[in-house]
């Protein structure tokens, strides 16, 4: 009698476990759907965002700024407004820089103690060759790069975007997408406040960096790891020819030398997996010491000891190699190191990334609104076919 009365009320508890999971489950839909309803009819009436874009970097920044220029609504929800510290994304080619300007943005490349670099010096087996960018009577543009440090570029393309008034910029960490029979709706976030909210637009794109969160959700594809950057700031002093990027052919792999500011340089060199030293316990600064730093040229062989002498900080990040992929789901777009990723020795990812919001923009344009989800599929389309041959001219 006992047993059984106990099997009971397990099957009693069981069955309400169930129920109120199903009826959960279905009432969060429903609630999902009925906030894309209200949503929907918000844009109608003129209110909500037009795009909404993951992530305030290069490229999302960028992006709001020249989408908002066109006049839509651009809300932009980034996990942290604090100044950037990054140890790539560096060093803008002179491509990149003709592309700052087509978007109206060239002026973020000034008053950040940015230098100027004409070219390579590049050393090997105690030789030296001079690599200056090629002068190009078809270039409207002067051929010179920019060196500098990527939090501040950063900073001012976030002050650029929020300086139009249809530019929400917001602080905040999205957790996922929000997804209605194939068709992205918006985002899932938790604002500066801790609080879970929902934002919806018609296109939403993801532009979260390389270790984006949300890249799984809407493309297969993976990254692979190349080899590890290490890099540290030797502070105030000055390179010989400081308008020339220091490239050493040396062992296991290349080192690099340049201005990042008018009193501070950027001291980088690749290793390959396998038998990385430990920064934590000092290996890596005595294989730097040791190992390294006698392949220096001694012109400034003092200034790539300089910052491991004074307890730099080192840091060591992954390079990493991902191909770019269309995603089969509307409403959605990926772009920057989310989309596509190549080794940062050729410092092109800003520039690619410029390229291709100069390609989204004049698709997105002819457009009167952006809630048709099949004619920003196609736009989507034509954009992925027309990036990879845009690419090639800069």
């Amino acid at each position: 009698m006992d047993l059984a009365f106990t099997h009971v009320c397990l099957w009693t508890l069981l069955a309400f476990v169930v129920t109120w999971t199903v009826f959960y489950v279905n009432n969060r839909r429903k609630k999902v759907a009925k906030l894309a309803d209200v949503a929907t009819e918000v844009r109608r009436d003129g209110g909500g965002a037009d795009v909404i874009i993951v992530g305030a970097g290069v490229g999302g920044s960028a992006l709001a700024y020249a989408l908002a220029k066109d006049g839509r609504r651009v809300h932009v929800i980034e996990r942290d407004m604090r100044e950037p510290v990054r140890m790539m994304g560096e060093f803008m080619q002179p491509g990149g820089r003709l592309l700052l300007s087509k978007l109206g943005l060239e002026d973020c490349l000034e008053g950040i103690d940015e230098q100027i670099a004409t070219g390579l010096a590049v050393y090997k087996d105690g030789q030296k060759a001079l690599v200056s960018f090629p002068e190009d009577n078809d270039f409207p543009y002067e051929p010179t790069a920019r060196a500098f440090y990527n939090g501040r570029f950063v900073q001012r393309l976030r002050q650029k975007a929020s300086s139009l008034p249809n530019v929400r910029l917001e602080e905040g960490t999205v957790k996922s997408l929000i997804e209605e029979k194939g068709v992205i709706k918006g985002v899932t976030y938790k604002t500066s406040e801790g609080e879970e909210t929902t934002a919806f637009a018609p296109l939403t794109v993801v532009c979260d960096g390389c270790y984006s969160n949300l890249r799984r959700s809407v493309n297969d594809n993976n990254a692979e790891v190349l080899s590890y950057q290490v890099s540290y700031v030797s502070k105030n002093c000055q390179l010989e020819d400081p308008e020339k990027l220091k490239l050493i052919m040396s062992k296991p792999s290349f080192t690099m030398l340049y201005q990042i500011s008018s009193t501070d340089v950027r001291c980088a060199m690749e290793l390959f997996p396998g038998n990385i030293p430990s920064i934590s316990n000092g290996e890596m600064a005595t294989f730097l010491k040791d190992t390294m730093a006698p392949q220096v040229p001694p012109e400034f062989r003092k200034i790539f000891l300089k910052g491991i002498d004074e307890g730099a900080q080192i840091k060591a990040m992954p390079t990493k190699r991902m191909e770019a992929t269309l995603s089969e789901k509307q409403g959605v777009i990926v772009l920057g190191d989310a989309f596509n990723m190549r080794h940062p020795a050729v410092a092109s990812g800003m520039m690619v990334v410029l390229s291709d919001i100069l390609i989204l923009r004049r698709l997105i344009q002819p457009l009167r609104n952006l809630s048709d989800a099949n004619k920003i599929s196609e736009v989507i389309k034509s954009f992925y076919v027309i990036r990879k041959v845009s690419i090639c001219q800069y």
